[in-house]
């Protein structure tokens, strides 16, 4: 979905379906082959070495993909880090406006990989025909299979576990628990800031397909993603229905609730009002829907909920909440 401008760094089947089927109608009132490095770079900061790297990986049928990284040797983790539905092609949204590549310096490397506006991280069935797309998104193939390897073959497979954690915000956070949950052998903890987590509740694509209108290159075909309403593939990429894939891993659920909070100021009223609330609030709801149906499966979350809109500095506070709390160790 739509994020806000950008700002400066800084056990039983039929009771579950009947708690599903509560859940859905609550949710609807409340909806109303690697490339070689293009460079590498090192800091010491504080007598520890950092680096910084940035290179590109296969696009598995897309063009490469560049991936920026920070890594430190001793680090217990890393997190690969997804944009929304506003990524762009030069840098994450992540390292244009928040402060969270810091991390690095306290345990956990992170990775970047740039570009894929309104792809939700995902293999598509085609190319978007409504904006003339020349080629179709791959980027499950991209975040699980090139990425990861070239992240092996640098040596940011660390850890007790050895495997990597995922987070995302908006769009991008769905898309990690699905990767997540999927690819268990590669991944053992998933964060959704502000993410969509149950996308088959009443509504649901007819308000992602009105986002994807509005994202540049205009306008995005939502059907060819996941094809039709009743495609199968809206089921397999759905994080709520992916719940019982989840047992074992760590998850973390952080949204804010569509009031103004301390980073909605003056100047971007009309966008934090009119954009940044509605979203927030239809992830929120999501969020809750989300935790409702994890509780009856079992599943153990780590929730954040506070006063915010759909902004990168909540989503940078709802990181460093996880990261404090010992989400990524």
């Amino acid at each position: 979905m739509r994020e806000a401008a950008a700002r400066p760094p800084r056990a039983g089947w039929a009771r579950n379906r009947a708690v599903a089927a509560f859940i859905a109608m609550a949710t609807v009132i409340g909806l109303a082959g690697v490339i070689g490095g293009a460079g590498d770079a090192s800091a010491r900061i504080g007598g520890t070495q950092i680096g910084k790297q940035e290179f590109w990986v296969n696009g598995c049928g897309m063009p490469n993909v560049k991936v920026r990284a920070w890594k430190r040797p001793g680090n217990y983790k890393t997190a690969i880090l997804l944009d929304g539905m506003r990524a762009q092609y030069d840098y994450s949204g992540w390292e244009i406006n928040t402060n969270v590549q810091e991390m690095v310096r306290s345990g956990v490397n992170v990775v970047e990989p740039i570009g894929g506006p309104a792809s939700f991280y995902t293999n598509w069935d085609a190319p978007s025909n409504f904006n003339n797309q020349p080629y179709r998104y791959m980027w499950d193939c991209v975040i699980t299979n090139t990425l990861v390897r070239e992240l092996d073959r640098r040596g940011f497979r660390v850890g007790a576990s050895r495997k990597y954690a995922i987070a995302g915000l908006s769009s991008g956070g769905n898309a990690a628990l699905v990767i997540a949950a999927q690819n268990r052998h590669n991944f053992d903890r998933a964060a959704s800031l502000s993410g969509y987590n149950f996308l088959n509740a009443p509504g649901m694509r007819t308000a992602l397909r009105l986002a994807m209108f509005d994202v540049d290159p205009k306008p995005w075909n939502i059907d060819a993603m996941w094809g039709p309403p009743w495609s199968p593939r809206w089921f397999a990429n759905d994080p709520f229905m992916n719940i019982n894939r989840m047992h074992g891993m760590k998850v973390f659920i952080g949204s804010g609730n569509g009031l103004f909070g301390q980073y909605n100021s003056l100047p971007n009223v009309f966008d934090d009002l009119f954009k940044g609330s509605t979203l927030e609030v239809l992830a929120f709801t999501q969020a809750k829907a989300f935790e409702a149906a994890a509780l009856v499966q079992g599943l153990p979350l780590m929730t954040y909920y506070s006063n915010g809109t759909h902004a990168w500095g909540y989503w940078q506070d709802m990181l460093w909440n996880a990261k404090n709390r010992g989400f990524f160790r």
